[in-house]
């Protein structure tokens, strides 16, 4: 099953009015590996984030995270998908939209299905979905420090 996702972004007109500016089904959907796809839905760089101009930045090129930045992404992950255990140096805030999905910890399993949030807080993880149908997550990756634990430094990886 392919991602299909609808985007309503709004902003103003030239006279300051509230409007929809972008309301699409969305076509830069790209695959970072094997059964897993995804959209950039909106990117921001700094903080406090700016609202202005009407450049679409949900076609910004990002990986998983973005310098002083936010990534809102919306991920499908299909039965059997390949490996990729990694870490990223952010805070994700995670919704699963459908399905059922296993995260793998170093040495745990956590069980996801749809309703569920997570806080993914820069550990070392895999997702892994054994079921029979895909499986959906919103996600908001926000740039963090990396993780010091155990006296060391955990940074991004995979």
């Amino acid at each position: 099953m392919a991602l299909r996702l609808r985007r309503v972004i709004t902003g103003h007109d030239g006279n300051g009015r509230a409007v929809v500016k972008i309301d699409e089904v969305a076509t830069h959907v790209f695959s970072g590996r094997p059964g897993a796809t995804a959209c950039n839905v909106w990117t921001t760089e700094g903080f406090p984030v700016d609202n202005d101009g009407d450049a679409d930045l949900g076609q910004r090129k990002a990986g998983t995270t973005l310098p002083n930045g936010t990534i809102f992404r919306v991920i499908e992950f299909a039965p059997g998908l390949a490996a990729r255990n990694h870490r990223t140096d952010s805070i994700d805030y995670i919704v699963v939209i459908s399905g059922e999905i296993d995260m793998e910890l170093d040495d745990s399993v956590v069980h996801l299905k749809a309703g569920d949030v997570m806080v993914q807080r820069g550990t070392i993880h895999n997702w892994v979905n054994q079921g029979s149908a895909p499986c959906v997550l919103a996600v908001v990756l926000i740039d963090a420090k990396s993780v010091e634990a155990g006296g060391k430094r955990l940074p991004a990886v995979g």
